[in-house]
């Protein structure tokens, strides 16, 4: 199950039938689950905690130095939970500190040269298409879905079955439910990723209205977010409108197009 020109530390832990490929690199303080593919050229450092089932591509680094000039080379973190694809080069840095940690949950699918830098927070059921980039202390809350090429600021937050559409920039919050577009904008709900997670039809009308409450109305947001707590109740209503109640950078705002949330 390990090819023999795999470097892997003594030290290393290594759980039941874990394969390794050719040239791969497993340093001393990984631990590694049952079941884990580690493809060919992988190299897997730091005080890295990797669960059961994972796959490691082709040339993916996992847990190096973060890229933080104010990182002393302290022995942090990275924390992966099961079932995770990572494909070809993907990259996860270890947190800064070493009180944190980076972190992935499960069943997620990172697709190749995806960058999650230090100190992210990763849900589960999380697809990252290629080429996307999240700086420091970003979170991607439970069935996200960031295209390819999409770029996320450092400490912005998206929200649970929110969707960045290719190319997408944030530096603000993205609110669960909604779809990114271009820099900063949301256009709508994601409807199809409602009804895919369960969201009946009564559900989706109601955060359609909440849409329109807060993004369409035309009033001042705060206004807008304390008037909506009055009104609306549902568990999906809540779930937003703790989320943009949190944000610390700003939320999103809508492009004014509205292709997607027809219902």
């Amino acid at each position: 199950m390990i090819h023999p020109t795999a470097i892997i530390s003594p030290s290393a832990k290594l759980g039941a039938n874990v394969r390794v490929g050719a040239f791969a690199v497993i340093d001393a303080s990984v631990e590694l689950g049952a079941d884990c593919v580690v493809g060919p050229h992988a190299y897997l450092t730091g005080v890295t905690k990797i669960g059961s089932g994972n796959k490691f591509h082709a040339g993916c680094v996992i847990g190096d130095a973060p890229q933080d000039l104010k990182y002393k080379d302290d022995p942090t973190r990275v924390i992966i939970g099961d079932n995770n694809v990572f494909r070809e080069h993907v990259t996860v840095n270890r947190a800064t500190k070493p009180e944190d940690a980076t972190v992935v949950g499960s069943n997620n699918f990172i697709m190749a040269n995806v960058h999650i830098a230090h100190n992210c927070t990763i849900g589960n059921h999380v697809i990252i298409a290629n080429g996307a980039l999240l700086a420091g202390h970003v979170t991607v809350q439970d069935r996200a879905f960031i295209s390819g090429n999409c770029l996320i600021h450092q400490f912005t937050r998206v929200g649970t079955l929110a969707i960045m559409q290719g190319g997408a920039g944030i530096g603000q919050d993205l609110p669960p439910f909604t779809i990114a577009t271009g820099i900063n904008t949301i256009c709508g709900l994601n409807v199809i990723g409602l009804r895919r997670a369960g969201f009946n039809a009564d559900e989706r009308l109601e955060l359609k209205k909440l849409y329109h409450a807060l993004f369409r109305s035309g009033k001042n947001f705060r206004e807008a977010v304390a008037e909506a707590q009055k009104i609306f109740s549902s568990a999906g209503a809540k779930t937003v409108l703790e989320f943009v109640a949190a944000a610390k950078r700003g939320v999103c705002s809508d492009s004014g197009k509205n292709k997607t949330t027809e219902d």
